[in-house]
């Protein structure tokens, strides 16, 4: 078999989701893509530069995504548009998604090599900017952007891992459904009275798709 850089980093996310960081070496990897260890280092010089590699590619690929969001109209728009593109990222992308938290959290930012760090970096920027913006036009009721970061971004990632790891039970049409009307109800306790879009669904309000329905009636008290 013919090494390439793609069939390696393909290979190397499939080992390092099922083994970890700890359990991830390069002679693991020469055997998946059938070749020799010496053969890999023609194309990355450590371990650590591979991973760095995938932690590029990943966040690369995520920025494309939330990039889209930019065309909102409004500050509360586009960090709806980044939601749902998040999600566009992690079902297009399934594996990039569940190693960019992992690794990110594994990896020192500060050890990164320049090219890597700075993606990482604007990853992050990204979302802070989205919730510096909403909290600046009085979308959002008073609150820290760190805080209100951390419960958006907690919610999006836990809610899509249990997807990807088969907890939910929903198809990927009814999981579209399902997520955004569990994000538009984390915005409704978030947002400052009226800052939400008149055809935003509220709680117990049906929205056409039964995944969403289904959730708003089990919210409602």
């Amino acid at each position: 078999m013919t090494e390439s850089r793609d069939l390696i980093l393909d290979h190397a996310s499939e080992l390092y989701l099922e083994d970890g960081l700890d359990g991830f070496s390069m002679r693991k990897l020469a055997r998946r893509v059938g070749v020799t260890a010496p053969a890999l280092y023609r194309h990355f010089e450590s371990r650590d530069a591979l991973l760095m590699e995938l932690i590029r590619e990943s966040a690369q690929t995520m920025l494309a995504y939330l990039g889209r969001a930019l065309a909102g109209t409004s500050p509360m728009d586009r960090l709806r548009r980044a939601g749902a593109a998040y999600l566009d990222f992690a079902l297009d992308h399934p594996r990039y998604f569940l190693l960019y938290a992992s690794l990110c959290e594994r990896l020192d930012p500060e050890t990164m090599e320049a090219e890597v760090g700075e993606g990482v970096e604007s990853v992050a920027r990204f979302w802070e900017d989205r919730v510096r913006e909403c909290l600046q036009t009085g979308a959002f009721r008073p609150g820290t952007p760190d805080e209100i970061g951390l419960t958006l971004w907690t919610h999006a990632y836990g809610f899509v891992s249990l997807y990807l790891g088969g907890a939910l039970g929903l198809s990927e049409d009814e999981v579209r459904g399902a997520y955004m009307a569990s994000c538009i109800r984390i915005l409704n306790g978030i947002a400052a009275p009226g800052a939400l879009p008149h055809d935003t669904p509220a709680p117990g309000v049906p929205s056409g798709n039964p995944a969403a329905d289904l959730l708003h009636e089990t919210s409602t008290p």
